[in-house]
């Protein structure tokens, strides 16, 4: 063994002992308990960062310890390598995507192992690849033709010059993110998902997932948004339009209806269109409004703008004429595209009709009273009692509900309704990299799915875009086809599909990644699924892994998974965070500086008092803690500390500096105090193994010191194996390993007896160690004399008998104040604890000349008596 620890050599030596054995590589066994444990997949952006290396790291450990409780356990990994990154990254460097993600991969792949992960990489998939979305591909067509997924126009962000949509956080003030362009609202044919089919089952399955976070399946139920209320109809006054029809809107305050006062309609609704017709300020206001953000969030904070119409619509109880008004702040793709307004009661309505002076009439009598001046009181959204509402004054709000709903429906103007805030999925995309949507349009048969045998439609891999919308769509080798139905020319369907649809099923082609019959193996995907532990970052509470939800369920009822959700137990890691420094220029811009390249003052007390620059020696501003990132410059490179410290010392850092829901601070003397840590695990190993190892540990004849030194041992496991186990509080853990080195470096080594309680006590470090720090644990296994693997072995057993007591140490006082101790056999009955308390020194001079009145024993844990 050698004297120093090299973290360099014992870790390429553990590398390539579980390479050679294939330690990983997992196959189904039958009978055997099984653990599926996943981190989320990451995309090959060319390198990894500190969250990488957090997230796997949790799961390693967790896949580790659960194999040291005899599991059969499947970690994977993969990459989800379709999308716009790629894109850009290619027409920046002119080359093609695939060449640069294929390249990205290779290099985070030797990343990750030089991280010792236990991952089984033949069951390794990338998205990009044929063989993966060849199976999306073949159920896309299956769902097709069972209508799941359908064809329609939507309203996108268009972007004019880079003729391609842009997701709502694409669109910065009105522009492009990219080409500065103004962007458009643009209704454009699109493919769906029916997620709404689904999301009764979405909301209330989540009441299933007991081993996920609250937090994320409160996001999930928001999102989903489930709302009682009704339809509504507004017949159309037809002197005004011309034409017999209503106007529906959704409400879920059925109960101000009656103080409607005005409804509004979006810049895409029929009715703006009809008003607009020789309007040129309508026309231009509705043109404007078209280059707004189609995102709820964007219409909520912007300024409320709107324009009358020369049109009117009916109030389906009084008859009364309302005005029709354009407003960007309704949305066409939410609803119906029109709502009634009550300004006494919204919000949004009430700073409207401010602003135009129109028309506002309170119908609740709410906590603010029963008028609503400006500015607006969160008191007049209230429910409360109906006023100024004829027939239905004094009704509450479910009174009212049902009220209004009997006279709407005897006019056949309204009913109750269900409705959801959950959209259909759309996943069209007009980019290029991306998985082939495998339709073909027909001039006399329309939308043809591509046969089963002509699957996949493989995306070409040689092309470089310029940004100018998507190649595919130039490119007559890629879209001209025939039509598998009637055998004429046709064209095949040039957009992609949304790269959400490869995350959200990736987890079960994990189970069997190189089956050929179809999207999974149902009997081996059956065997591993659902996935026993999923772990990923906060970010992906809502998408993601509701259109992973999503998914499963859709594969459930395909006939492929026999359980309803994909994910048990689900753990949201927090953020690495890492100081910021900068330099505010002369034009107000701040340069940011890596924190590697600072120099920080401080006092006499340690107290942070400034920082410089390492190269000019000159002052930088310390701009706070905050997430690792390219844009602040605060991020700190994982390969740099592996080759600087190894891996298992980024390792054990990142387990013991916080809990893995909580927010991890980097800290350079944090990854030094750790590597000082196992330097010392090293030196106490090496000091011992050098000696010679010692014989077998008896048990019956140890003394008190020795009893004291292997209960030490015992109450590591019992904390460790709490923490990792039900707990995944990986820093408890090692806190606890720490404390008994702690107690293991001041033990006695003369004896043999004490030499083979140091032997257990180093086997047991290097045991509880095993799932954290994998590499250093292999080799002192080994030093130790096993001719196992450590990862072979199970986690060490607790032995409840080391921890009892022979003696315990009491508190003793008197009236309540500590007067001192005493011991006692553990096994002392009550009385012989109240009498050894009494003859105690200290209580009989605090108790002299005075009556003992009472004494009261806590077992276990103190005596005091009540003497006046």
């Amino acid at each position: 063994m050698h004297e120093l620890y090299q973290p360099r050599e014992i870790e390429a030596a553990a590398q390539t002992y579980w390479d050679e054995q294939q330690s990983f590589v997992v196959s189904e066994q039958p009978g055997k308990d099984t653990f599926y444990c996943l981190s989320m997949f990451p995309y090959p952006s060319g390198k990894l960062h500190m969250g990488h290396v957090r997230n796997y790291t949790i799961g390693d450990v967790i896949a580790r310890y659960q194999r040291m409780q005899g599991k059969n356990v499947l970690q994977p990994m993969g990459w989800d390598a379709f999308g716009m990154p790629a894109e850009n990254a290619a027409m920046k460097n002119n080359v093609a995507p695939a060449k640069w993600t294929y390249e990205n991969i290779a290099y985070m792949k030797t990343q990750l192992k030089s991280l010792g992960l236990a991952i089984d990489w033949s069951r390794e998939v990338t998205t990009c690849k044929p063989d993966y979305y060849r199976w999306e591909q073949w159920l896309f067509t299956k769902l097709f033709e069972k209508g799941v997924i359908y064809r329609k126009n939507g309203t996108v962000n268009w972007d004019p010059v880079d003729q391609t949509v842009l997701a709502n956080e694409q669109v910065i003030d009105g522009r492009g993110w990219r080409s500065g362009a103004l962007v458009e609202k643009r209704e454009i044919p699109m493919y769906y998902f029916k997620i709404t089919a689904y999301a009764d089952e979405l909301l209330s399955s989540l009441d299933e997932l007991d081993g996920w976070p609250e937090q994320v399946k409160t996001m999930q139920r928001n999102w989903i948004g489930k709302s009682r209320g009704m339809e509504v109809s507004f017949p159309y006054d037809q002197a005004s339009i011309g034409t017999a029809g209503a106007l529906k809107v959704f409400t879920t305050r059925p109960d101000t209806l009656l103080g409607a006062t005005y409804v509004a309609v979006a810049a895409e609704h029929p009715l703006a269109t009809l008003a607009a017709k020789g309007n040129a300020e309508l026309q231009a206001f509705i043109d404007e409004c078209k280059h707004g953000g189609v995102a709820e969030a964007d219409i909520a904070t912007q300024e409320k703008k709107g324009l009358p119409t020369p049109l009117f619509v009916e109030h389906p109880l009084t008859g009364a004429k309302l005005p029709v008004w354009v407003a960007n702040y309704v949305l066409m793709n939410y609803g119906e595209g029109a709502v009634m307004a009550v300004p006494a009661h919204d919000e949004r309505d009430f700073e409207f009709a401010h602003k135009y002076n129109l028309p506002v009439k309170a119908v609740i009598r709410t906590a603010a009273g029963d008028e609503t001046p400006a500015p607006w009181q969160d008191a007049y959204g209230e429910h409360g009692q109906l006023i100024n509402s004829g027939e239905f004054d004094g009704l509450d709000f479910a009174g009212a509900f049902d009220a209004i709903e009997v006279a709407l429906l005897k006019k056949a103007l309204g009913q109750a309704r269900t409705q959801f805030r959950l959209r259909d999925w759309g996943i069209s995309r007009q980019r290029y990299w991306g998985c082939p949507i495998p339709i073909i349009h027909c001039d006399s048969c329309g939308d043809v799915p591509v046969p089963e045998e002509q699957l996949p439609v493989v995306l070409p891999e040689d092309v470089v875009p310029d940004g100018a919308g998507s190649p595919l769509a130039r490119m007559p080798e890629f879209y001209s086809c025939t039509c598998p139905k009637c055998g004429a020319p046709a064209k095949r369907e040039t957009d992609t599909m949304d790269t959400f649809v490869e995350s959200s099923w990736y987890y079960a082609r994990y189970a069997s990644p190189q089956y050929s019959g179809g999207l999974v193996d149902p009997a081996v995907a059956n065997h591993w699924l659902p996935v026993d532990q999923y772990i990923g970052g906060i970010e992906h509470a809502i998408l993601h892994l509701l259109y992973a939800r999503f998914f499963h369920k859709l594969m459930r009822d395909e006939g492929l998974v026999n359980s309803n959700e994909p994910f048990k137990n689900l753990l949201t890691q927090g953020m690495v965070i890492a100081e910021t420094y900068y330099r505010l220029e002369a034009n107000g811009a701040k340069t940011w500086f890596n924190p590697a390249d600072v120099e920080i003052e401080r006092d006499a007390k340690a107290k942070i008092t400034g920082a410089k620059l390492k190269s000019d020696g000159l002052p930088v501003e310390i701009g706070g803690t905050e997430k690792m990132a390219k844009s602040k410059n605060n991020g700190v490179d994982p390969q740099s500390m592996i080759d600087q410290y190894g891996a298992d010392t980024c390792r054990l850092f990142m387990m013991f500096a916080s809990p893995p829901d909580m927010s991890l601070e980097w800290s350079d003397s944090g990854v030094e105090g750790s590597h000082r840590f196992l330097r010392r695990v090293w030196r106490l190993a090496q000091a011992h193994v050098s000696q010679g190892l010692p014989g077998t540990l008896d048990q019956a004849n140890l003394s008190d010191g020795q009893k004291d030194v292997r209960r030490a041992i015992h109450l590591a496991i019992k904390q460790a194996s709490q923490d990792i186990g039900l707990h995944h509080k990986f820093n408890t853990a090692i806190a606890a390993v720490m404390t008994l080195m702690n107690v293991l470096e001041k033990a006695a080594q003369d004896s043999t007896q004490d030499r083979a309680l140091l032997q257990e006590g180093l086997e047991t470090v290097a045991l509880l160690l095993a799932p954290i720090t994998p590499h250093i644990s292999h080799d002192l296994w080994l030093e130790l004399g096993h001719d196992g693997a450590i990862i072979d072995t199970n986690w060490p057993v607790l032995d409840e008998s080391a921890l009892v007591l022979d003696n315990l140490q009491l508190v003793v006082q008197v009236n309540g104040k500590l007067r001192g101790h005493i011991e006692v056999p553990a096994t002392a009955s009550r009385e012989d604890v109240e009498a050894a308390a009494r003859v105690n020194e200290n209580v009989l001079r605090f108790t002299d000349g005075l009556t003992i009145r009472k004494v009261i024993v806590v077992p276990g844990k103190l005596v005091n008596i009540v003497a006046s």
